[in-house]
């Protein structure tokens, strides 16, 4: 398979059964690429291939310019001959050895002397010094994974795996242990592969998002582009985006610079998109803060931005803001999201029932040709 020669990791697997694979994405030193996808899309037998503990029938696997994996040129290396840290989900620590044991197990070259001074010095790294002598019982489960990351990094690895380290720790140590790695990695300087279910954490810590379906990786970029540049519906609805549309291009403006886009009685101004041809049926999205209420008896300029009418069919204040979701010309199955600060919404006596109108940023409306 060929991919090209810059750094960091290089990863193209390709199968049929016995679970498909069609997944390809690079990761360079330094930077965080994290999985995301539904349960059975790939993500965690992907990091075993990348690791060694399980072989594709068909794929690459390179950090800098050695293959670890390459079936074209009969290239496969054994798990122990790569050089990959791996955190698992639960973390496989060993229940009989304390923490420190747990690492200097998997430094079994070295004096005992030595192994036990690198291990002091990696669990002080995760901020467990003192913790040296506590079994897997003892400790916390965010201890218990600081654990697990430090003796994934005993060895010095090129490259780290992390398997869903978070899943198994409450929300307060889940959100505290995002903010370790986030600091920890300004220190690891290595490619960074982290599998997580959770969106909000993958938009938090990594540099690039792929998205993953059925074993097929369907975009990756920037989680910011993600997430409002989806390349299709599909994408759009595995990151759980709302405000999902079809609409038919009718005409594209030169100057200034606009795709006409024809949706439920209206006339779409849309971010410019000559690729699409007039008469294309697409799908489309807009974030919710992209959509903005026109407030009642003070009308703005901008407001006559893709104005839009409907009745608020729900209404949730979730802390600061409201969530609200109005059905455009009245209509329950054209339901748009909009967040709003609880204060604006306060100030226009918004509720249930009520009418209101509101403008689709051009900027904020991006288009996606059909998928076949």
């Amino acid at each position: 398979m060929n991919t090209n020669n810059t750094g960091g990791l290089h990863v193209h697997l390709k199968q049929v059964a016995p679970i498909y694979l069609d997944a390809q994405f690079q990761c360079a030193t330094g930077e965080l690429i994290v999985l995301v996808g539904p349960s059975g899309s790939g993500k965690s037998t992907i990091l075993r291939c990348i690791a060694g503990l399980t072989m594709p029938k068909k794929g690459l696997v390179r950090f800098n310019e050695t293959a670890w994996l390459d079936t074209d040129l009969g290239i496969h290396c054994p798990p122990q001959k790569r050089s990959v840290g791996m955190v698992f989900q639960h973390y496989a620590l060993f229940p009989h050895l304390s923490a420190l044991d747990n690492i200097t197990v998997v430094l079994g070259e070295a004096s005992r002397t030595r192994r036990e001074q690198r291990a002091r010095e990696l669990l002080a790294f995760v901020n467990l010094q003192g913790l040296e002598s506590r079994h897997p019982s003892e400790l916390s489960g965010g201890q218990q994974q600081r654990v697990a990351l430090a003796r994934s990094l005993a060895r010095d690895p090129d490259v780290l795996l992390l398997d869903e380290p978070f899943s198994a720790v409450d929300q307060i140590t889940r959100r505290k242990l995002q903010l370790e790695l986030a600091r920890l990695r300004q220190q690891l300087k290595m490619p960074i592969v982290l599998v997580t279910h959770d969106l909000d954490e993958a938009c938090i810590l990594a540099d690039r998002m792929c998205v993953l379906h059925h074993g097929r990786s369907l975009q990756a970029g920037p989680p910011a582009k993600v997430m409002s540049r989806p390349d299709s519906d599909l994408v759009a609805r595995l990151v759980g985006l709302t405000n999902l549309f079809a609409g038919e291009v009718i005409d594209h403006k030169s100057a200034p610079q606009i795709t006409l886009l024809r949706w439920a009685n209206h006339t779409l101004e849309c971010r410019h998109r000559p690729d699409i041809r007039p008469g294309q049926t697409v799908s489309w999205i807009i974030p919710p803060q992209q959509v903005i209420l026109h407030r009642r008896g003070r009308p703005s300029r901008g407001e006559r931005e893709n104005p839009v009418d409907g009745v608020i069919r729900d209404l949730v204040v979730l802390g600061g803001d409201v969530s609200i979701t109005m059905s455009v010309n009245d209509n329950p199955d054209l339901p748009l999201s909009l967040t709003l600060s609880s204060h604006v919404a306060h100030r226009n006596h918004l509720a249930v029932g009520e009418h209101i109108t509101v403008s689709l940023l051009a900027h904020g409306v991006h288009l996606m040709p059909e998928q076949t």
